[in-house]
């Protein structure tokens, strides 16, 4: 079997989709995207195809080696998503090929469902209570929020006091017993981030995401190891080379690698191994489409310290498209009990519906996150 054609579909609300074709009939479907830089990783899958055609696909690690090794620059979000899209699609080729799911080709499954949270709310944390309970009431067992809108190096009481009525707002909502994240956003830098840890600490979070920026934890590792909080790191790191420094830190609880930013389900597969051996647990990052869903799954499927998963489903970013749109049957993520099933067909385990691909590609989106900037003027974190 051989590689005979790679195309890359633009499609909204803001993702990028790509088909690799092979001369036995047999497509694999991948998710490579960098949320504002679709086009750019687009144009970096293209010129990574000059290694794929005429290849093997089931020779899954030494593609991705030649992909990451062979161009010299390497690492980093566009190259490594480029990578990530690329890996799928050998993987859901691959187990088309023998008729099995991924996760029975590396090793069968550890379980058999997957819990998973849903966003509450938008950017700005405002009217996430109601929100809570209605992510309740729909049968989730966790939410997750912004802790915060945007915050300066040094910033007023009076934003700690509205990131900690809101944070309270929800936990009144719920309970004490549903999950409860907190992402930062990498909103937070050190002098606040100590401030804020200390005040949510009283309301039994899940986690706190993104307390501050993973390339500034240095300065702040006394304060994270100590904090009664879990923290989360990692959706902006995308190898094991960059993940390895901060689980040796002893500053991270939790690991969030994207299948697809971080390499795929071949580089996904090893972080969350080596994330194993130093006793953190992974919750895979995924605000995005089916395809990077049922990749994490996949990788969820065969990971012990997995406890939980992002999903996009109602997410205030999907407008115009959610991720069940693009699929032949969208029962595949079957949601109960604030848990979804690990697609079990053969490949990712889900048929994207190529009809609604090609037509909406024929839209596209041309979607750019949010510009904020302080009261002074300064750019801020968004």
């Amino acid at each position: 079997m051989k590689i005979t054609a790679v195309r890359t579909y633009l499609v909204p609300p803001r993702w990028l989709f790509l088909k690799i074709e092979t001369d036995e009939g047999i497509v694999g479907w991948g998710e490579p995207v960098v949320e504002g830089r679709a086009a750019t990783v687009a144009a970096a899958v293209e010129e990574m195809s000059d290694h794929l055609i005429g290849s093997d696909p089931t020779r899954i690690e030494d593609l991705w080696t030649v992909l990451y090794r062979g161009g010299f620059y390497r690492g980093g979000p566009i190259l490594m998503s480029a990578i990530a899209g690329i890996d799928q699609a050998l993987w859901d080729i691959t187990g088309k090929y023998h008729g099995v799911p991924v996760h029975r080709l590396l090793g069968g499954p550890v379980r058999d469902r997957m819990r998973v949270y849903t966003w509450i709310g938008g950017d700005r944390p405002a009217e996430t209570a109601d929100a809570a309970r209605a992510a309740v009431a729909a049968g989730f067992s966790a939410v997750k929020m912004n802790g915060t809108a945007e915050l300066q190096i040094v910033d007023t009481w009076d934003k700690i006091d509205r990131a900690v009525a809101s944070v309270a707002a929800v936990r009144d909502a719920v309970g004490p017993h549903i999950g409860v994240g907190v992402d930062f956003h990498g909103r937070v830098q050190r002098p606040m981030a100590k401030v804020l840890l200390r005040e949510l600490a009283p309301f039994r979070l899940m986690f706190i995401e993104e307390p501050v920026l993973s390339e500034n934890i240095d300065g702040i590792l006394d304060v994270l190891r100590e904090s009664p909080t879990p923290i989360a790191l990692g959706e902006r790191l995308y190898s094991r080379w960059d993940v390895k420094r901060l689980l040796a830190s002893g500053a991270v609880d939790i690991l969030q690698p994207d299948p697809s930013h971080c390499g795929g389900i071949t580089e996904a597969r090893k972080i969350a191994t080596m994330a194993e051996a130093y006793d953190v647990a992974i919750a895979l990052h995924c605000p995005l489409g089916p395809i990077a869903l049922a990749a994490c799954l996949q990788v969820d499927a065969l990971s012990h310290n997995a406890f939980i998963q992002e999903q996009s489903l109602g997410i205030h970013y999907n407008v115009g498209n959610d991720i069940l749109d693009y699929l032949v049957d969208p029962g595949v993520f079957r949601y109960d009990d604030g848990h979804v099933a690990i697609p079990s067909g053969p490949g990712l385990g889900i048929e994207v519906d190529e009809d609604a691909v090609v037509a909406r590609a024929m839209l596209g989106h041309r979607w750019r996150n949010p510009l904020w900037r302080h009261s002074d003027g300064s750019v801020a974190e968004w």
